[in-house]
């Protein structure tokens, strides 16, 4: 039996920037996998960086993993740093096509404005059009957050799994968790790969999070959705910032390569067990109308690949971050429903801070895993 300080169960961004952190602290993680790292979701996603539109729960994180984001060499070095192809300040834009989606956004933006927070504003017609001259006429100006941007997902999740083993983590993947036991000498975790004994867990698990959960008697949501993504042949460059919708399901960038990633949370269908999800064409067809409404320029482009990643889905759409109800020295960060990827650098700093202080700076009362009741259900609003 393999013995250590912590196992971060899951090895996507989260759990992977989790067991950086840890080992910066002077830990030894060793991330179990059961697939392999960056798979599913963290993977496989939109690779949008971006602080818009963003739940008010998330924003303080959403701020504070901007910062880490704009610091990546000081986390993992400037060579991965540069493999993760980071590009910020580009903005990130929500496209409003109506007057009620503009007045949408000016209520958004007071909102925000009333809580403290500047980083999104209200622009029109003409700002839109010098920011994405592209913009079909349907386009009336929309919200921005000029300090967003993008990078790549896969890129970056395998730099986060290449700093990590530069100190010291083991990453192991093809090993299945599949069963959990709390004793007196603390956690063993038995795999089809051997057992392990840890002092700490942290459950990074994504879409099968609520398994590992279960397998202490704590019960969460087992809601998970598979979305959907979209890349054109290389097009000449014609935009910077990524796009969003608001009503609409919409979302785009162009890479550096002149390709065009599309998005916006058109459903595939996810097979949990399986550890897959299909794409539905019909669908995709839709999503593709769409683009070509807002942006003409698109209907040059061949779509040449398309795939889905499964991904957690939290009732109230915000994660699961913080203690277990059930056992000590057992973690919970996970159910990001399709927006975590932006927040991995922080979560995994905000989860060592939780397992060595037992407190951390950012507010994420929020995210306790408390909100549940012990069946894992959102208690029902008073009437």
């Amino acid at each position: 039996m393999t013995a250590t300080d912590a196992i971060v169960i899951g090895g996507g961004i989260h759990g992977c920037c989790t067991a950086i952190n840890l080992a910066l602290r002077g830990m030894r993680p060793i991330v179990l996998e059961k697939n392999t790292v960056g798979r599913h979701a963290s993977g496989v996603n939109a690779g949008g960086v971006r602080q818009l539109m963003r739940h008010t729960a998330e924003v303080p994180l959403s701020i504070a993993a901007m910062d880490k984001w704009e610091r990546l060499d000081d986390l993992l070095g400037p060579e991965l740093a540069k493999n993760c192809e980071f590009i910020g300040g580009v903005g990130q834009i929500g496209i409003a096509e109506s007057e009620a989606e503009m007045e949408w956004c000016r209520a958004r933006v007071a909102e925000m404005r009333s809580l403290g927070y500047e980083f999104e504003e209200v622009i029109d017609a003409a700002e839109l059009r010098r920011l994405v001259p592209a913009a079909a006429d349907i386009c009336r100006g929309g919200i921005i957050s000029r300090r967003d941007g993008h990078a790549n997902p896969f890129r970056t999740t395998q730099s986060f799994r290449s700093r990590a083993e530069q100190l010291g983590v083991r990453v192991m993947e093809r090993t299945r968790v599949t069963g959990l036991e709390k004793g007196d000498g603390g956690w063993t975790v038995a795999t089809d790969n051997g057992a392990f004994k840890a002092d700490v867990v942290v459950n990074c698990g994504g879409a099968w999070a609520w398994q590992v959960a279960a397998m202490v008697g704590e019960h969460f949501p087992k809601t998970h959705f598979a979305s959907t993504l979209m890349v054109t042949s290389r097009m000449p460059h014609f935009i910077d910032p990524v796009v969003i919708g608001i009503d609409r399901v919409l979302s785009f960038k162009q890479t550096e390569a002149g390709t065009v990633v599309i998005g916006g949370g058109i459903l595939g269908d996810p097979d949990l067990d399986a550890e897959t999800a299909d794409t539905v064409a019909d669908r995709m067809v839709v999503s593709a109308q769409t683009v070509y409404e807002f942006f003409p320029i698109l209907r040059r482009a061949t779509i040449v690949r398309s795939w889905a990643g499964l991904e957690a889905l939290m009732p109230d759409v915000i994660p699961v971050i913080g203690p277990s109800r059930v056992a000590p020295n057992l973690w919970h960060a996970f159910g990001f429903s399709g927006h975590g990827f932006q927040l991995g650098p922080i979560v995994g700093s905000v989860i060592a801070d939780l397992v060595a202080d037992g407190k951390c700076a950012i507010p994420i009362a929020a995210f306790s895993p408390t909100r549940f009741t012990l069946d894992g259900k959102l208690p029902s609003p008073a009437h």
